[in-house]
Order: structure tokens, then C-alpha cells, then sequence
């Protein structure tokens, strides 16, 4: 896996490749402890003591335990967006039902797979803790843009409508502040879609994440669906009629 936040290897000095690597190994230690002790219990005294090393040696490449799920976070969100990406591409640019569903179980998989880091990306905020924006937010938004990506798609090939199925949700008016909202998303974005597919896009969006989040936290409760990949795939086909790709 890439170090997070290094520079480019065919740049790197010795001393910038051994402190990207011990960075690297703090990564590693830092998720292990996640995965065991949670967000709110990381300890980057911890973490040095599990390297072998001084808090002191530490703090030279990690300032504090904020440093560290910052790290931590940037290191999750690349590999969930990686792993997206990487599922999307394989199906084909024209398939955007296809692209859709593949987006959908890559987020799954990876949450299913990583619940920890999961939870620090969608779970409840780590107390004390605020995530820098100018780090985070580029990273934390590559899978609604991807999802985004496959609707615009959809759009500019003339597979959506802007009001979409009204059989499956009706046409719902878009108020005038969301407007401006979407408005900034579609210029910075560079994306064709009208207000309507992206209010809809952000409904599909945080509708995925809920399904995912109720399965991996357990909300659903002890024994009430026992056939958890066949609600998933059901909820993506709901989802991809509301979205108009179906």
C-alpha cells in the first residue's frame, strides 16, 4: 500500500525514503491498534512502544495523536476509493446500471472487511478530534464523485431523465438554497446533471452509506435478516431506480 501523504518515490533522498517508510510502519501500527482498541482509545505512545522505539523517536514524524487518525483517515479513505474505482472500471464505461452496483458492493466489501476503519470514516466523531478539511476533504469525497461520475455519465448518453421514474419517486421540487449548493458541486465538479438528478444523486448516496452502516454496526438486530447479501443487492436495485438507472 503507498505510504500516505509521501512524495513521489523517483523524487525521494534516502532520509525522505526511510522517513516515508517509518511513517508508513506507524500507518500499519495504527490501524492494527484501531482495529483493537477503536478511534478514542488510539494511543501513539502505543504505537511507539509496539515499533520499538521512544514516544520522543515518534513525535519527530507524528506530532500527536490527531497527526495520527488524520493519517489514519487518509490512508482509509485512499483505499476505499481505490478499491471503487478499481470495481467501477472493470465494468463496462456504457453499463451505468452495472458501474452502479459494482460501486455499491466495492463500499460494502471494504466496510464489511474493514469495520475500524469504517467506522472512523462513517461512525461516530472521534471525541476531541476534528478532521482537517484542507487534508480530508479531497480523499473523503472520492467515492460520492465517483458515484456522481456514474450518473453524469448516464446523463451526458442520454440514459437518465431529469425527473427520473416518477412511478418509483415522484418529481420533487428543489428549493432555491439547495439550488445554490448544487450549483457549486456541478462547477467545481465539472458535471452536466440538473438539480434534480443531483439532489437525487446525494439521496442515493447517504441511502447506500445507511445500508451499509445498519450491517456493519449491527442495527439491524440479532437474526432479523439472515440473507444479508440478498437485502444488499435489493437495496441496490431500489436505489438505482430512484437514481433513474433502471
Amino acid at each position: 500500500m503507498p505510504a500516505v501523504d509521501a512524495p513521489t518515490p523517483a523524487l525521494r533522498t534516502p532520509r525522505e525514503r526511510a522517513r516515508a517508510q517509518t511513517v508508513a510502519d506507524i500507518v500499519r501500527l495504527g490501524r492494527e491498534h484501531l482495529a483493537l482498541h477503536g478511534a478514542a482509545a488510539l494511543s501513539l505512545r502505543a504505537v511507539a512502544r509496539e515499533l520499538g522505539v521512544v514516544s520522543s523517536a515518534v513525535y519527530r514524524y507524528v506530532q500527536n495523536r490527531d497527526e495520527l487518525l488524520t493519517l489514519l483517515l487518509i490512508d482509509a479513505y485512499g483505499e476505499l476509493g481505490d478499491e471503487v474505482d478499481a470495481a467501477v472500471g472493470r465494468v463496462a464505461e456504457g453499463d451505468f446500471p452495472g458501474r452502479f452496483r459494482a460501486l455499491g458492493r466495492a463500499v460494502r466489501a471494504w466496510a464489511l472487511r474493514e469495520p475500524a476503519r469504517y467506522a472512523l470514516l462513517f461512525g461516530s466523531p472521534v471525541p476531541g478530534y476534528r478532521a482537517p478539511a484542507e487534508r480530508t476533504m479531497e480523499p473523503g469525497t472520492r467515492v460520492i464523485y465517483s458515484l456522481m461520475a456514474v450518473l453524469d455519465g448516464a446523463w451526458q448518453a442520454g440514459a437518465l431523465e431529469a425527473d427520473g421514474p416518477a412511478a418509483v419517486a415522484p418529481p420533487a421540487t428543489v428549493p432555491p438554497a439547495l439550488a445554490a449548493d448544487l450549483k457549486v458541486i456541478r462547477e467545481e465538479r465539472g458535471l452536466g446533471l440538473p438539480d434534480s438528478l443531483l439532489a437525487r444523486g446525494a439521496l442515493v448516496w447517504t441511502s447506500l452509506f445507511g445500508a451499509i452502516s445498519f450491517e456493519v454496526f449491527g442495527q439491524y438486530g440479532e437474526g432479523t435478516f439472515s440473507a444479508k447479501d440478498a437485502l444488499f443487492e435489493h437495496h441496490l436495485q431500489v436505489l438505482a431506480g430512484i437514481a433513474g438507472l433502471e
